[in-house]
């Protein structure tokens, strides 16, 4: 069973009783996801470690008052964030004291909800931040290598809409430095098979450890690209207790590639989610494009699930002429019945601070708010909590 369903990704039971039955799980051993699936746990084990973690709490905080307390002595604008979280799920930024309690409970109370988990912890908010991760893989014979890094940055309400790689915003020293550490951090935890180490980069070059995912990630194609290792392939067969393909030093990182993440959904009304029956399909195909999808003609988008139905990478020799095959790919595409955020990606990509690799997590919105519509269109930019309105010509 492979560790790619989100509802497994940290669930250490399920894999616990997949190996009472017999079952190989395709993924870290159920301990390992108890200890990095943990947001506070990882951040605590990754301090002891030595690898840089974003000032904040050691321990897990359970209510305001204490947290409260703790933010004070961490410094405002801090970061609450759920132990359990992903996806956006769980985070809130309190700028000073007078908003912390309201925030806490509102981030704790999503937590509960969403992952049956109130336990939270807080971290200095880094603002105008990178968001780079870096792809580890790791035998059940002590290999482990990092693959790169992937710049996650583009990001609404924490969810990523275009990764790429190699990231525009790190030098060579940087990234030795940053695949050393996340290659410190698996090993540490003894972890095996394919995770990623994410980190927070400052506007100084400084990168902290962010959070452990102890699965393959949606955005892995961009990895595969330029690495030329096939990660689920790598996956399977650490699995079945071979020892991995490659070594670090047949590691080269060549050309460049991106992602964007088709999602059903109309940004003309806050992105909100548009499930429903497609009733017209077209793809993009051709050299160094590929499409990762399970849609079809008549295929019914059902409400209940992440509102992304599909994938679109392409690799090419430089940045520049990946954003071109981008832009060209994302014009060949045609979903009918639905509303999607394909021409809200194929304006993202002609502007020019994306172009510049001008862009962080937080002043995304400067891109959002620069995107010429035919019409006035207001989009919801909840990382920040404030609505921009985009004003066509």
């Amino acid at each position: 069973l492979s560790s790619v369903g989100f509802s497994f990704q940290k669930n250490s039971e399920f894999v616990r009783k997949c190996k009472e039955n017999g079952i190989t799980f395709i993924g870290p051993d159920a301990d390992v996801i108890d200890k990095m699936g943990n947001k506070s746990h990882a951040r605590k084990t990754m301090m002891d470690a030595g690898v840089p973690v974003v000032p904040g709490t050691k321990e897990p905080v359970y209510d305001a008052e204490t947290g409260k307390k703790l933010a004070e002595e961490i410094g405002y604008p801090v970061m609450i964030k759920a132990s359990s979280g992903g996806g956006g799920k769980g985070m809130r930024v309190a700028a000073n004291e007078d908003e912390f309690e309201f925030q806490f409970n509102m981030a704790q109370r999503e937590s509960a909800n969403a992952f049956g988990d109130d336990t939270m912890y807080i971290e200095r908010f880094v603002e105008n931040p990178r968001h780079v991760e870096i792809q580890i893989m790791a035998d059940s014979h002590g290999n482990v290598v990092a693959l790169g890094e992937r710049d996650c940055s583009v990001q609404r309400n924490h969810q990523k809409l275009i990764e790429e790689s190699p990231s525009p915003a790190i030098d060579e020293e940087t990234r030795r430095k940053m695949n050393e550490y996340a290659v410190l951090a698996a090993k540490t935890v003894g972890y095996t098979n394919a995770g990623t180490i994410e980190f927070i980069v400052d506007p100084k070059g400084n990168f902290y450890f962010m959070e452990m995912n102890t699965r393959i990630q949606v955005e892995h194609p961009v990895t595969e690209f330029v690495s030329g290792v096939d990660l689920i392939k790598e996956q399977i067969c650490i699995a079945a207790g071979e020892p991995l393909s490659v070594q670090q030093k047949d590691i080269e990182i060549r050309g460049h590639a991106m992602e964007c993440r088709i999602n059903a959904e109309d940004p003309e009304r806050h992105f909100m989610p548009c499930p429903g029956k497609i009733t017209d399909l077209h793809l993009p195909g051709g050299n160094g494009i590929r499409v990762d999808t399970a849609v079809y003609n008549d295929y019914a988008i059902p409400p209940y699930y992440d509102s992304m139905i599909a994938k679109i990478i392409v690799y090419d020799k430089d940045r520049r002429s990946a954003i071109r095959k981008m832009i060209s790919a994302l014009g060949e595409v045609a979903i009918e019945g639905v509303k999607t955020n394909v021409d809200f990606l194929y304006e993202l990509l002609n502007q020019p601070d994306f172009q510049d690799g001008n862009i962080t997590t937080d002043s995304f919105h400067s891109i959002i708010r620069s995107c010429k519509r035919k019409s006035g269109v207001n989009i919801l930019y909840s990382s920040v909590e404030i609505t921009y309105l985009l004003k066509g010509n």
